[in-house]
């Protein structure tokens, strides 16, 4: 756990780092600017150069992070196992990973459909007018929304990652194993402090009976005298 993984962390956060800031600017960038060509016909046609120049880069940079996270997973997964907490940070990371990669990959689906539409008449690249053809317009409404996810999940991976540079801090590090300790070690007392609970509340409604049965032995010997008496 105290190895040094300089390659794989390099592969990680490099790959991290160009599919957030090529997503956000293809966003903002290449989207926003082909939208202000005014030759409607080009609009989409020069998006879609773009995109399909930064497509082979953004391939590598995503292979480049696949790469370093299984690395380091399987580097630190003694540390995953003792320290407490990082596995539900790294259970959320894949699911963030996974979700990135289901969008992007629709996302470039749904644009190499953009790319044989030809040059229909748009609005934006993501907007139709209302010359533009019911399938492409279903493609571009589909881009609106993908194209901030894309940035979004990837940019909450960046936090998590950060996140995760913070739990290999060696205090971090102690308290995660000592809570993670704790834990298996609290586990016999718990469950003695639950017998020890039940068998006070099992001693509390005996002791109730008992009580009862007290009264009406009194009671009885009461009578028992009372009627001795009268008989003199």
């Amino acid at each position: 756990m105290s190895e040094r993984h300089t390659a794989l962390r390099s592969m990680h956060d490099l790959g991290l780092a160009a599919w957030f800031g090529g997503s956000l600017m293809g966003a903002l960038g290449v989207n926003g600017a082909a939208g202000k060509i005014n030759d409607s016909t080009q609009r989409l046609p020069v998006a879609s150069a773009g995109w399909a120049r930064w497509t082979p880069v953004n391939a590598a940079a995503i292979g480049a992070h696949l790469a370093g996270s299984v690395g380091e997973l399987v580097t630190e997964s003694p540390r995953v196992a003792a320290q407490s907490g990082v596995a539900k940070t790294s259970t959320l990371k894949t699911a963030l990973t996974v979700g990135a990669l289901a969008v992007t990959g629709y996302s470039r689906l749904l644009g190499m459909r953009l790319e044989k539409a030809g040059n229909p008449p748009v609005e934006g690249i993501t907007e139709p007018s209302y010359q533009t053809p019911a399938n492409v317009a279903s493609c571009q409404r589909q881009m609106k929304a993908l194209q901030w996810a894309v940035p979004a999940l990837t940019g909450a991976l960046v936090v998590v990652t950060a996140y995760m540079s913070e739990q290999q801090k060696a205090g971090q590090v102690f308290r995660g194993m000592l809570g993670r300790a704790g834990g298996v070690l609290a586990a016999p007392t718990a469950m003695g402090v639950i017998a020890a609970m039940g068998a006070g509340k099992r001693n509390r409604r005996m002791g109730k009976r008992s009580t009862k049965m007290g009264k009406q032995s009194t009671g009885m010997g009461a009578g028992k005298r009372n009627m001795a008496m009268s008989g003199r």
